[in-house]
C-alpha cells in the first residue's frame, strides 16, 4: 500500500520512518510512504503556502493552489485516473476519531493521501474540491496533521504481516475484535518481587485454563471501571459469558 503525505515539515518524518520495530514495515515497502512539501509547488521568490485570512482574525491560512499543485503532481506519479483516485485524508479536530476499526480498515486498503494542515487551516475551497474524509485522534487540537499521520501510519504498520516480533502480539491488544473490544489485562516480568510487590499467583501457576481466566477477569474488571461503553458494545455484540457476566454482576471487580 502506498500513502503519500502532504507536509510542510517533511523533516519530521525521518526518525519516525526509520526506527522502532514498525520501520520493518516502511523498509520493507510493505507500507510505502512518500513525502511531498507543499512549498515546492508554491509560486514566486518566496513559496508563499499561507496568507491572511478573509475577515480578520488571528493566525494564517494554508494556500489553495500550492495544496492543488502538489496533489496533482501525487496523482501524476501514482498513475491514478481521476475515477481511481485515493482518497485524500485530512486531520483535523473535526474529523471523526480515529479507533482500531478505522485502523484494521486502513491497513489492507491501498493507501491514501495524508493533507497535514497548519496555522488556523486550510483554504475550505481546497477542502471542498478535493478532501476525501476528516480524521481526528480526539477532543484536542495540534499544532499540524503530522503527529497524527504518524499515529495512524503506525497503527496499520503494526497490522502487516511479519511487522512484530510475534504474529500473535497484536491480537492482544486493546480494542482487538479478538479480545472482543476490551482493555488489555496488566502485564508482569522479572523478577517475581519489586519493591515488596509480587506477581499475580494466577500467572505463576503455570495452569493456562487459570492464566487465560485471571486474564480475562482483569481485562473485563478494567474495561468495566475506565470505558464501560466497550462493555455494552461487547453486551450488544453477545461478546460476554455467564463467566464474564458473573464477574461484573460482582461486588466491584476492581483491577490491579
Amino acid at each position: 500500500m502506498r500513502f503519500d503525505v502532504i507536509t510542510l515539515f517533511p523533516e519530521l518524518f525521518a526518525a519516525f520512518l526509520t526506527s522502532g520495530i514498525t520501520r520493518r514495515a516502511y523498509e520493507s515497502g510493505q507500507v510505502a510512504v512518500h513525502l511531498w512539501n507543499p512549498r515546492d509547488y508554491a509560486q514566486g521568490n518566496y513559496r508563499r503556502v499561507d496568507d491572511r485570512p478573509f475577515g480578520g482574525g488571528p493566525g494564517m491560512v494554508m494556500l489553495a493552489e500550492p495544496l492543488a499543485a502538489c496533489l496533482a503532481a501525487i496523482r501524476n506519479a501514482r498513475a491514478e485516473p481521476a475515477e481511481q483516485a485515493a482518497p485524500v485524508v485530512l486531520f483535523s479536530p473535526i474529523g471523526s476519531k480515529l479507533d482500531h476499526a478505522q485502523v484494521a480498515q486502513w491497513s489492507v486498503s491501498s493507501g491514501a493521501v495524508l493533507l497535514c494542515g497548519r496555522y488556523e487551516g486550510i483554504d475550505q475551497r481546497f477542502i471542498d474540491a478535493y478532501v476525501s474524509l476528516q480524521i481526528s485522534l480526539g477532543d484536542f487540537v495540534l499544532s499540524g496533521g503530522e503527529v497524527a499521520a504518524m499515529a495512524l501510519l503506525d497503527a496499520l504498520a503494526r497490522l502487516q504481516p511479519g511487522v512484530l516480533g510475534d504474529e500473535g502480539s497484536h491480537a492482544q491488544d486493546s480494542f482487538n475484535p479478538a479480545l472482543d473490544g476490551l482493555l488489555d489485562c496488566p502485564h508482569y516480568t522479572r523478577p517475581e518481587q519489586w519493591q515488596g510487590v509480587g506477581v499475580p499467583a494466577a500467572l505463576l501457576s503455570g495452569n493456562h485454563a487459570q492464566i487465560e481466566r485471571w486474564r480475562r477477569d482483569q481485562r473485563l474488571a478494567l474495561t468495566a471501571q475506565l470505558r464501560p461503553d466497550l462493555i455494552t458494545a461487547a453486551r450488544n455484540a453477545a461478546a460476554l459469558n455467564k463467566a464474564d457476566e458473573a464477574l461484573l454482576a460482582s461486588q466491584p471487580p476492581q483491577p490491579l
